[in-house]
């Protein structure tokens, strides 16, 4: 099992005002931003990023805007800082919410220059963008996918073609002379990673082969995945386990308490995303009727900002305990021992998983307990992540599945 770490470069700084204000994105005045501070995350962050190169831990970067809980506004600038700083880990890249820009061609330049600064080092996530940003980025919701498949289409199309320009013309997207250099050093093109939730996404991230992620969902990332592996068997091959990936906060210790203490630290990552004023938090069009329909059944408040234990108990993350968060899977924390026993759980209940993203930082963790997070769990835990098995029923539940399908 591959491991990754990531962390959003939050400024915690202007927290009390995104609660005062019952919102940490899109309005928010600029103004509480301290460039000094700003610099500060950002050196802390990348000197974490270039620890874990030494400690053998692949490297996560995503992007989020007009926010107060993600200050890295274009991952393909600390993308090619990390390719230029790092010489071991992977770089993914998770990612481009290529819906939400314009120049999807753009797109296929920045990530084939990483690619090739990085000697074949990226992994290339291509994600939907989260419903709050569809504002900031001044794009309607409505078909908000056909244009993301149209755009992720162009891209690869872009990264892998070689004797000369060719035209696009599609619906969303229209270009005469599609010719990128750099090309990217890994061919056709780096791997892609797609974030997904419902089965249905998974069914459709199955038929490019693609991996799919799911972001601290708990359970619902094995129903995801199930689509995923349903779909692959009847288009006649099976999804390896390096096909799926999951992304948990990690709080690591020597201690019970110590592990738990920074778990409750990380965890203010997963209290204040969620916070939005309510006119963006599902614009018209962004979710299918069956997704807005789930959502609903979770709770009326705060729309979409529910999670659910293996027991079925709906929690509000906005105001979680630890034991809640591990309850729900979104959590892994405790000693090495502990970590590492719920990873294997999680990892048995949902099929399996090749990827494990943590976030061995965020909220207010600091720069020397997120380091001291990182090296326990990459010199006791990682080692023994490769021993997990892909539980054989799901397998055989597919192949059966298929079969009468069939």
């Amino acid at each position: 099992m591959r491991v990754w770490h990531f962390s959003e470069m939050a400024y915690p700084q202007a927290w009390d005002i995104g609660h005062r204000m019952g919102t940490f994105r899109v309005t928010v005045p600029n103004s509480h931003y301290d460039p000094v501070i700003g610099a500060d995350i950002y050196e802390r962050h990348f000197a974490e990023y270039e620890l874990c190169d030494e400690l053998g831990i692949d490297i996560m970067l995503n992007e989020h805007h007009s926010t107060l809980t993600c200050t890295n506004a274009a991952v393909p600038l600390a993308g090619a800082v990390l390719a230029r700083t790092t010489s071991r880990s992977r770089l993914l890249l998770l990612g481009s919410p290529i819906a939400n820009r314009p120049d999807p061609v753009r797109v296929a330049e920045e990530m084939a220059m990483i690619d090739v600064i990085s000697r074949g080092r990226l992994e290339m996530g291509l994600v939907k963008g989260a419903p709050y940003e569809v504002a900031p980025a001044n794009m309607n919701p409505a078909r908000l996918m056909d244009r993301f498949w149209e755009a992720h289409d162009l891209i690869l199309k872009a990264m892998s073609t070689q004797d000369g320009p060719f035209n696009w013309e599609s619906e969303n997207y229209h270009y005469r002379q599609v010719n990128i250099w750099p090309r990217p050093w890994q061919q056709p093109h780096p791997p892609v990673w797609i974030t997904a939730l419902s089965p249905r996404s998974g069914r459709a991230i199955a038929e490019r082969r693609h991996v799919a992620a799911a972001l601290l969902s708990g359970g619902i990332a094995g129903a995801m995945f199930d689509g995923y592996r349903e779909r692959a068997a009847e288009l006649g091959w099976a999804a390896p386990p390096d096909r799926f990936a999951y992304c948990g906060l990690v709080g690591v210790g020597h201690t019970e308490e110590e592990g738990r203490r920074r778990a409750d630290e990380v965890a203010g990552y997963v209290r204040t995303s969620p916070i939005v004023a309510e006119p963006f938090t599902n614009p018209p069009g962004y979710n299918p009727i069956a997704a807005n329909v789930a959502l609903l059944k979770m709770g009326p408040t705060a729309f979409g900002a529910r999670v659910q234990t293996v027991d079925g108990r709906t929690i509000d993350p906005t105001r979680a305990t630890v034991q809640e968060f591990i309850d729900a899977r979104t959590v892994f924390a405790g000693t090495p021992d502990q970590v590492f026993e719920q990873i294997r759980t999680f990892h048995r209940e949902v099929g399996g998983f090749g990827h494990l993203l943590i976030m061995a930082q965020g909220g207010t963790l600091s720069h020397d307990e997120t380091c001291a997070n990182l090296r326990l769990f990459a010199e006791e835990v990682m080692p023994r992540l490769d021993t997990l098995e892909v539980p054989e029923n799901r397998w055989g539940e597919h192949a059966e599945r298929s079969a009468a399908a069939q």
